[in-house]
């Protein structure tokens, strides 16, 4: 055999038995540490310039057919070596990273963030629970995947839903690859309803499966266990349901067949309403109140009409209400605390802890005060579109801070990544960012920009405590606030990079504000009109179809208080309404290659 030769089977060393030790430990590898970096840097068909050197220059034919017999060994018996990375996926609920959200979270900082990479720039690509959620499942923006709010005619955890990308999600993928998968907690917010499929449906791709019937909450709960009924009520030992949640994953665990990798998704109801704490947490931060920085009770001066409906100041009575609410989240994240470290403790104890990507994060950020609106998500700012991110695993090295943007459509493309699966051959709006928190493991690019998208919701008839607002609106607290509306519905395309900071937002809504200088009108789909063109806002609203728009300018206002929209030079918004346009429209790869 010839060294060429030799060479040549290297090439056709199957991928599932690529792992090669022996090469590994002569390139000064500890075998205790060989982790999924040494695995992909020593990939069967890949030896270096300097090792293929060496293997010509030096190579008789005896030690040929030594390091064949070698390697057919352990083509052979070394397949437990290849074992794909474990993942751990945690999603809390309604969970702000802008206004402190994290704080209270010391152990999964430690445990995660400083043990991994955190990223700074991670956003939802729609600030709701189940629009959000699906994004996480599916890799696809809200206008592929259908789901446009929490309810079932928004396509909720609908049949349709359940008929299209839900059988596209992730796990699928997964379980295909031989991963042995769990869920346990909030799944989507109409999951198990009657007409819904009820409690016998388990999506595809799960091997365990403990869904909450519902939206969020801590006591009196229905299960869906493997698709059968399980009825919770308020025993705190047996009931509560974060814990309930830490528990059945670590007996998955206990559980599991160590020849096969691992993938939980565990989705506590943590931070959301009602804010129920466990008992012993229930007289922490006692002295802790929103922060009063930023944007908090100003005016929503020059922005959509919905956010300049609310009473300002607020009245003491909307001050407290969301400094309870606030400090009551804070309370009810001590017990995902706790799940984290009992987590990565349980991993540890089983040797899996080094072979394990762990993701924290949440599906949207949250509001308490900001422009006087009481508490809530659903809006385009910052407080409500940054959410927290952290990943530690195999390759990515401690106390990194990343600042590219990631979105929630990435997740789903970069567990399949790690995983082993082939990205380009599944169909997602996202990209991997394995290579931004790992660049030994791969080469990547990051996104310029990116898509903020959300339908808003109403009520067809008027709310009896505000009649002065009409129909079309809902989420009203007293004193008639309201969070949403119908035509609280936009889109945004966001610029972050190290030269621009943009957010730029039109509105499926036809308000004009006319004022002798608001000379701009950003056009849907069309162009931008100039006033100075036309007499008067009048001619203007009979040529044009208007949209509401609001850019900010991140960098000299991160906290969004003013648009800047009459100051923009038109040909700068007509470059981001038509990058708006094409994403809107994008699927798969489009959304990846606008230019």
């Amino acid at each position: 055999m010839t060294t060429n030769s030799f060479l040549h089977f290297l090439k056709l060393c199957p991928a599932s038995s690529r792992t090669f030790p022996p090469l590994c430990l002569q390139q000064g590898t500890k075998r205790n540490r060989a982790s999924a970096q040494t695995r992909r840097s020593c990939v069967c068909g890949t030896p270096g310039p300097a090792m293929a050197g060496r293997l010509r220059g030096h190579l008789s034919a005896a030690t040929l057919l030594t390091l064949l017999s070698a390697l057919l060994t352990c083509c052979v018996r070394c397949a437990h070596c290849a074992k794909p990375s474990n993942i751990v996926l945690i999603v809390a609920d309604d969970q702000d990273v802008q206004l402190g959200g994290m704080t209270p979270m010391k152990k999964t900082k430690a445990l995660i963030g400083d043990a991994g990479a955190t990223f700074v720039n991670a956003f939802t690509v729609t600030p709701l629970c189940c629009p959000s959620r699906s994004s996480i499942l599916t890799g696809w923006y809200p206008h592929n995947h259908g789901v446009r709010n929490n309810s079932l005619p928004g396509n909720c955890s609908s049949p349709l839903w359940q008929k299209g990308p839900e059988a596209n999600a992730f796990p699928v993928y997964l379980n295909k690859h031989k991963y042995q998968t769990f869920f346990a907690g909030k799944y989507l917010n109409q999951y198990g309803k009657k007409e819904a499929g009820d409690v016998g449906h388990v999506p595809p791709g799960w091997d365990q499966w403990f869904a909450l019937v519902g939206n969020s909450q801590y006591y009196n709960y229905t299960l869906s266990a493997n698709g059968k009924e399980e009825k919770h009520g308020d025993s705190y030992e047996t009931d509560y349901l974060t814990d309930l949640i830490t528990n059945r994953s670590l007996r998955f665990l206990d559980d599991r067949s160590p020849q096969h990798p691992f993938f939980l998704m565990l989705c506590p109801p943590a931070p959301h309403s009602p804010w129920t704490a466990a008992p012993q947490y229930q007289k922490e931060f006692v002295d802790v109140k929103a922060p009063r920085d930023g944007s908090f009770d100003k005016p929503g001066k020059d922005k959509h009409w919905l956010l300049r409906q609310p009473v300002n100041p607020m009245p003491n009575s909307s001050i407290t209400y969301l400094d309870n609410a606030y400090r009551k989240r804070w309370q009810t994240l001590l017990s995902v605390d706790d799940m984290v470290e009992m987590l990565v403790k349980k991993l540890e104890s089983i040797k899996e802890l080094n072979n394990t990507y762990i993701f924290y994060t949440s599906d949207n950020g949250y509001h308490t005060g900001q422009f006087s609106l009481p508490i809530d998500k659903r809006q385009l700012y910052e407080f409500d579109i940054r959410i927290p991110l952290m990943v530690r695993g195999p390759g990515i090295k401690p106390n990194q801070t990343l600042q590219a943007p990631v979105l929630h459509i990435d997740l789903a493309p970069t567990i399949l990544d790690i995983s082993g699966i082939n990205v380009s051959s599944v169909n997602v709006d996202g990209q991997s960012f394995l290579s931004q928190m790992a660049p030994s493991l791969r080469n990547g690019t990051t996104r310029p920009f990116f898509l903020v998208e959300y339908s808003g919701e109403g009520n067809p008839t008027t709310d009896p405590a505000c009649p002065r607002l009409g129909p079309g609106l809902s989420q009203c607290f007293p004193d008639c606030v309201c969070e949403d509306a119908y035509n609280n519905t936009y889109a945004c395309v966001r610029t972050l990079n190290s030269k621009h900071n943009l957010q730029y937002c039109e509105f499926a809504d036809t308000e004009v504000r006319h004022s002798s200088d608001h000379c701009r009108i950003l056009v849907v789909c069309v162009c931008v009109c100039v006033c100075d063109s036309f007499s008067d806002d009048t001619t203007v609203s009979s040529l044009c179809l208007q949209s509401f728009v609001e850019v900010y300018n991140l960098t000299s206002d991160p906290h969004q208080l003013e648009n800047i929209l009459k100051k923009v030079d038109p040909s700068v918004l007509q470059v981001m309404n038509q990058r708006l346009i094409k994403l809107q429209s994008c699927v798969g790869d489009s959304c990846r290659d606008v230019k």
